[in-house]
Formats: structure tokens, C-alpha cells, sequence
């Protein structure tokens, strides 16, 4: 693997929170019919009793559901969650944030990899600061490896890559170092 698997991340999801004291109760926002990030969510389920977290209220959405959260965002609200848990891919993410936007005021938002590239999908920048996420790469790490893959990446490609890009490009490395290794040359 070049990247943690993805229940990793619901009980990476919830320590963090937990030990960065980002909040003891939280609301979750997660699609119910993609196994990403329902399991997601069951893991993080699970870490949030460890950690003595408290879930106050979870609210779904489905594909055929994915266009308007207004009854999601006013079930958020009013449950008085200190921070969202959104498990969610960026897309889906933009639509919440923009329909959250004035209605979910001093609320942050953390969620997992799915929210890479969430800078690509909101209409409004500003709609994503400070989002938090968990995620295997950051194009703007000062890691000399990283920077050198950025700049070679926005070159070819007229664009900052995000973690997939740079998760198939190690994993393409990580099979040429095994054929090396095996002494492979045909």
C-alpha cells in the first residue's frame, strides 16, 4: 500500500480530535450507500466512545440524495456539535460547505482523504478554510522529495497535484525499487 487503509482513518479521524482537544461533541455527515465512507464512520464510531467523544447527531445522504443537505445542515445546527466529521468525498463536500456556509458559523469541519483536492471543487475558496483532513501528502510540504514532485508535476501538468497523483507516483517507484530488487531486466 502507499496510502493507510481507509478504516485507519476513522479511528486516526477521532484521536486526533481527541487529543488535540478539538471537541467532545461532534456531528457526522457521511454517505450511507458507498462503503468509503460508511466504514469510515463506523470506525470513527467506535474510536469517538473510546475517547470518550460524544456523536450528538449523524446525518446521511445517498448518490440519488447528493444535491441538497438543507434538513442535513439544520439537524447539524441544532444538536449544538462543537465540530463536523465529514467523511465524504470533495464533491459532495463543496455542495455541504456551500449550503452550510452562513447557517454552520464557527463550526470546523475535519474529514479524511475523499476531501483532497476540496481547493478544486468549492466555487468559493474561502468556503474550505480551515477545513482539517487527514491525508497521506500536502503539495505544500517543505520536504525537498515533495517540492521536487510538485514543481515537476505542475510543469507537465499545469496544476498542483494532489495525494492521488502523488499515491500513483510512488506506487509506480515502489514497483520499479521491487524489479530493481529482483534483479529484473527484462
Amino acid at each position: 500500500r502507499v496510502c493507510f487503509n481507509d478504516p485507519q482513518q476513522g479511528t486516526a479521524s477521532a484521536d486526533y480530535i481527541a487529543d488535540n482537544k478539538l471537541a467532545t461533541k461532534v456531528a457526522v455527515f457521511y454517505q450511507s450507500d458507498i462503503d468509503y465512507s460508511a466504514g469510515l464512520y463506523d470506525t470513527f464510531k467506535t474510536e469517538c466512545a473510546a475517547r470518550s467523544i460524544d456523536i450528538a447527531e449523524v446525518q446521511t445522504f445517498t448518490q440519488t440524495t447528493n444535491t441538497d443537505f438543507s434538513t442535513q445542515i439544520a439537524a447539524i445546527k441544532a444538536s449544538g456539535a462543537q465540530l463536523v466529521f465529514l467523511p465524504i468525498y470533495a464533491a459532495e463536500a463543496s455542495t455541504f460547505l456551500t449550503q452550510a456556509s452562513g447557517k454552520l458559523e464557527n463550526i470546523p469541519y475535519f474529514g479524511c482523504d475523499g476531501l483532497d483536492g476540496i481547493l478544486n471543487k468549492v466555487s468559493d475558496p474561502s468556503l474550505a478554510e480551515g477545513v482539517m483532513m487527514l491525508t497521506p501528502f500536502a503539495a505544500d510540504s517543505t520536504d525537498p522529495k515533495v517540492q521536487a514532485f510538485v514543481t515537476a508535476y505542475k510543469a507537465a501538468y499545469n496544476a498542483t497535484p494532489d495525494q492521488f497523483a502523488a499515491d500513483g507516483y510512488d506506487a509506480v517507484y515502489a514497483i520499479k525499487a521491487a524489479i530493481e530488487q529482483a534483479g529484473v531486466t527484462s
